[in-house]
């Protein structure tokens, strides 16, 4: 089942789109919003998807569903938490920083709150005040839990994944050092998160979800051009039952709370850090990764941050080539 939401109020209105992208249901008169839906997901789950199934036979009226007209599936959430299931990332980015990389990231999560007030759609601009900031795309997998229970086991938190989708997780990347060395976190250096046109059930995916990861190529293109191409079940070193369980260990998790993997990341089959696409490689799912192998290749990172008029891609196909989420498309623009 894949649900979206159209621009409407502050939570938008719920809709339920054909698995071919092609249509969608209105579902506003059995919940109105997906927030309302998770609050009582297992009330209205069976009356979505009889809608779904009704609109996969064409039983009921059935509208053309346009991915740039989509809001954010969660235009808002009580919570946007994002992990750090890709240690590969990590340590390449903490490369770039000059900062060493911990052993406990290897078994013990890095997770950050971002801001859940303004979650935004697929088309919506990047928008970049100042190109100086270091503006950065960072491709993710991210899933929406229903009520998670404090001290849950991780083996039981991957039961309580709803739906499961892309985000883009920007970055300011000349603000971040500047941020972290006061010892309290994220703030300015990371603005607005864009998340997929839909959402879809664990179910929707078959084989490729299973142990609470998701099994396909990630594909990220900037300007046009294959940038990245990283397998997202390999080298994830944290399921999305270990970050679930990570961000409920000395509290509950209310229901339409969205964690993040973190920024997808493969290393080459050597174990050497990536190649690029250009290059045979599975690239990055963010510019940071590639400035780095270019610093660490030749001394200099040559790839430079966004710039305005730069356009971002993320997409994520199933075996036979069809989009599963939609895609997030978007132009770095001036606010």
């Amino acid at each position: 089942m894949k649900l979206g939401s159209l621009p409407q109020g502050r939570d938008g209105r719920l809709i339920v789109v054909s698995h071919d992208l092609a249509h969608y249901a209105d579902a506003d008169h059995i919940v109105p919003s997906l927030q309302a839906a998770l609050d009582q997901w297992d009330r209205v789950e069976p009356h979505l998807r009889l809608l779904s199934t009704e609109l996969e036979h064409g039983a009921i009226p059935q509208k053309r569903f346009h991915e740039r007209e989509a809001a954010a599936p969660l235009p808002r959430a009580f919570q946007w938490a994002d992990g750090s299931a890709y240690v590969n990332h990590v340590e390449l980015v903490r490369k770039a920083r000059g900062a060493e990389l911990p052993d406990s990231f290897w078994h013990d999560p890095l997770m950050y709150q971002g801001g859940s007030d303004d979650l935004r759609g697929a088309r919506e601009p990047i928008q970049l005040a100042d190109e100086a900031w270091g503006g950065d795309f960072e491709a993710e997998i991210c899933v929406v839990t229903g009520d998670v229970p404090q001290g849950i086991s991780p083996e039981a938190a991957r039961d309580c994944v709803r739906l499961v989708g892309l985000v883009n997780d920007v970055s300011l990347r000349n603000l971040i050092p500047g941020e972290l060395a006061k010892g309290f976190g994220f703030v300015q250096s990371k603005p607005a998160s864009h998340f997929s046109p839909v959402f879809v059930t664990p179910d929707e995916l078959g084989d490729a979800w299973a142990g609470g990861r998701l099994h396909l190529p990630l594909l990220v293109d900037l300007n046009g051009q294959p940038f990245g191409r990283a397998e997202a079940g390999e080298e994830c070193t944290f399921d999305f039952g270990t970050l679930i369980a990570h961000l409920a260990k000395t509290r509950r998790v209310g229901a339409g709370s969205i964690i993040g993997s973190g920024t997808v990341s493969n290393r080459d089959a050597d174990g050497s850090p990536g190649r690029p696409v250009s290059e045979g490689g599975r690239g990055y799912s963010c510019i940071a990764e590639q400035r780095m192998v270019e610093t660490i290749a030749s001394g200099e990172a040559k790839t430079p941050f966004l710039r305005h008029g730069d356009t971002v891609r993320i997409e994520m196909r199933d075996a036979k080539g069809k989009s599963i989420f939609g895609a997030i498309e978007q132009v770095v623009t001036a606010p």
